[in-house]
């Protein structure tokens, strides 16, 4: 995170929102799984191994749907070149308008495949060398490295290290609030938001560039 110019920065914390925006979109409307949030589809799987719940097949399902999103986005990236970003950001848009165009006419296991897509090939946005630099849909490793470089200034490190992961987490918190909100006043109709969010952020990709 702390390699990339204020600009990928900021980007990378507006994708975060837009990742907990859709997640909490899925999480109010399936009574508990996730569409990004992996870590907690994967507990949700082995306790419902455990329990011999039905739940278990939700979780797997939603685990491997955005493990073939990540594939694709991974694809689309690769083709695309020095125009990942924005490439692979359209995708998310147009994956996305597959959600809410179909979660309109009630197919909601499809809206909720595509969500799981989207983003799944969310994360392909800052992949380099077959490595995702910065996770966007998952927050633990950003945590972590708020620790570490809170750690780092108190041994006498950069100071503010810290600030752009914790920026990230804080995006995602935001975006779920949003999503949350949104999901109250318009149910899945908000998925609407969410491309409208996705196109902006695919221009906005394209007009800044890839990083330097």
């Amino acid at each position: 995170m702390t390699r990339f110019d204020r600009k990928s920065r900021l980007l990378a914390a507006c994708l975060s929102s837009l990742a907990g925006f859709v997640d909490a979109l899925a999480f109010l409307k399936l009574g508990g799984f996730f569409v990004s949030f992996m870590s907690g589809n994967s507990t949700r799987l082995g306790v419902g191994l455990a329990q011999w719940s039905t739940n278990a097949g939700i979780a797997g399902g939603l685990i491997a749907t955005f493990v073939v999103g990540v594939f694709f986005g991974s694809l689309a990236g690769a083709w695309a070149g020095s125009h990942r970003r924005p490439a692979v950001l359209v995708l998310v848009a147009l994956l996305l308008v597959v959600a809410a165009t179909f979660s309109r006419a009630g197919h909601l296991i499809i809206a909720i495949g595509a969500m799981a897509l989207a983003m799944g090939a969310e994360n392909a946005v800052f992949e380099e060398n077959g490595e995702v630099r910065i996770g966007l849909t998952y927050m633990t490793g950003a945590l972590v490295k708020v620790g570490q470089q809170l750690a780092s200034a108190a041994m006498g490190g950069d100071h503010f290290a810290w600030a752009p992961y914790l920026m990230l987490w804080a995006g995602l918190v935001c975006g779920a609030v949003a999503g949350a909100t949104a999901y109250y006043a318009l149910d899945l109709s908000a998925l609407w938001i969410a491309v409208a969010a996705a196109g902006t952020l695919a221009a906005t990709a394209a007009y800044i560039g890839p990083s330097p």
